[in-house]
């Protein structure tokens, strides 16, 4: 009966060879138009500043300093939290909110979530989030797939914090700490437990890709074994896949167990290459948290998630390339801010000059990381912008972004209030398009020929 299991070892060679163009992408639109659902299950009280303040956080410059953060927040409010974040989730996504986005076009949405939407995750003696996000994900979710909207489940806020002094990462502080075995382990446990998810639980039935990690620290240098957990990351989705039913490429899939338990199945798998310590590890720790769940059985879908990265030139000095941990379809992920500097000069004829001329995409895939797609980017600035520039503006990176997989704006709204000031107006996407900034069909621009003034030779 598990004879599949024993050769493991021997095909994961052929697997790794497979060549890129068999990793379709499946359940993926052919060209990707969307948003992020930012502030909704991971808040940065930047985007939504009088709401932040009428639930009783805080204001201040530096977010480490005050209740700025959903872990602050939970730490000074235990008693309250879970209400306060149950009426924000409600509110800040809901079927209105669906309705605009398929009105404007938008055919897939990234959801930034925080590792401790598994709740069985969090360490509540040095630990403090909210609880019930689980069930509003399966809402959000339901409410998409009514509207034929498809999910890339991002995991923004990781174990430990990925990157210092960051409100996304749900703990702004200076002490990172996911770079740690410990801290590996759990979000590959994390990982492990989202693709169980999207595959027995029919709420998710639109989640068709898992992305490891949020904006990792950038400096190589001081991420030590990422490279490893990218790899070990891969291998959990799969081997979780395995167990599921699942063909996965190179491997086949685990003969159905009778009693529809695939967690009984794991004590009988062979150790092999994909099964490795740390992923018979990772998954014997996941199953208690399954049962806790009540997720027991087989996939309800026989197509394999994609995986998905931040792509290798995010980091510099030595960066570990992701395209090495693939088995099976894989997508890459790049972000482009413009206004925090260090791109462009700040100026109109600098922006349209370097987007114009964006290489992004033949970097990436000269190193194998295709196809990518930009799953962060905005109209920010660092200059006054006209309203002629900004429709010049989205114009131009959607032409960019739209040269491979597609694109992914940050966010689909933020706040509208007078704390929040001109806020909407460069960082929502429904904005965007009620001024006229973005066109109607997402896939259409204003001016096909933007960019014709700035391209070098």
């Amino acid at each position: 009966m598990l004879a599949v299991a024993l050769a493991l070892r021997s095909t994961l060679i052929s697997a790794c060879l497979l060549p890129a163009v068999l990793a379709s992408l499946p359940g993926l639109p052919s060209k990707i138009y969307g948003v992020n659902l930012g502030s909704w299950l991971v808040l940065e009280s930047w985007m939504l500043p009088q709401e932040w303040l009428d639930m009783g956080g805080q204001q201040c410059d530096e977010c480490s300093s005050c209740i700025a953060t959903e872990f602050a927040f939970a730490k000074a409010f235990p008693d309250t939290v879970d209400k306060k974040f149950e009426e924000h989730w409600l509110s800040w996504f809901n079927e209105d909110d669906v309705n605009a986005l398929v009105d404007a076009g938008i055919n897939t949405v990234r959801i930034p979530l925080g590792y401790w939407i598994v709740e069985a995750l969090v360490d509540r003696k040095t630990e403090f989030y909210p609880r019930g996000g689980l069930t509003q994900l399966r809402r959000g979710l339901q409410l998409l797939h009514n509207a034929g909207i498809v999910a890339i489940l991002d995991h923004h806020a990781l174990p430990g914090v990925q990157t210092a002094g960051q409100m996304f990462t749900g703990n702004c502080t200076s002490d990172v700490e996911f770079y740690t075995p410990y801290n590996y382990h759990r979000a590959l446990i994390w990982t492990s437990v989202m693709t169980t998810l999207s595959h027995v639980d029919t709420a998710f039935a639109n989640a068709v890709a898992i992305e490891a990690v949020n904006e990792p620290i950038m400096n190589a240098d001081q991420t030590p074994d990422y490279g490893d957990f990218q790899k070990n990351f891969v291998r959990v989705v799969r081997a979780t896949e395995f167990l599921l039913g699942v063909p996965t490429p190179g491997f086949g899939a685990m003969p159905a167990p009778a009693n529809g338990n695939f967690t009984a199945m794991l004590p009988h798998v062979s150790d092999s290459a994909l099964f490795t310590a740390e992923v018979r590890s990772v998954l014997q720790d996941t199953v208690p948290i399954l049962l806790q769940l009540g997720v027991i059985g087989l996939s309800h879908r026989k197509t394999p998630l994609i995986t998905n990265f931040m792509d290798i030139n995010w980091q510099f000095n030595n960066p570990a390339n992701p395209a090495d941990a693939q088995i099976g379809p894989q997508g890459y992920d790049n972000h482009l801010y413009y206004v925090f500097g260090g791109v462009a000069d700040a100026n109109p004829d600098a922006y349209l000059t370097s987007i114009c001329n964006l290489n992004r995409i033949q970097a990436d895939a000269a190193l194998g990381d295709s196809p990518l797609w930009f799953g962060e980017w905005g109209l920010p600035t660092q200059f006054d912008a006209t309203d002629d520039f900004l429709s010049k503006w989205a114009d131009a990176q959607k032409l960019a972004y739209s040269k491979d997989a597609g694109w992914l704006f940050w966010n689909f709204k933020v706040e509208k209030s007078e704390l929040a000031g001109n806020l909407s107006r460069e960082w929502s996407y429904l904005e965007g398009v009620r001024l006229g900034y973005f066109t109607k069909d997402p896939s259409q621009v204003h001016n096909a020929s933007v960019c014709d003034p700035y391209i070098i030779a």
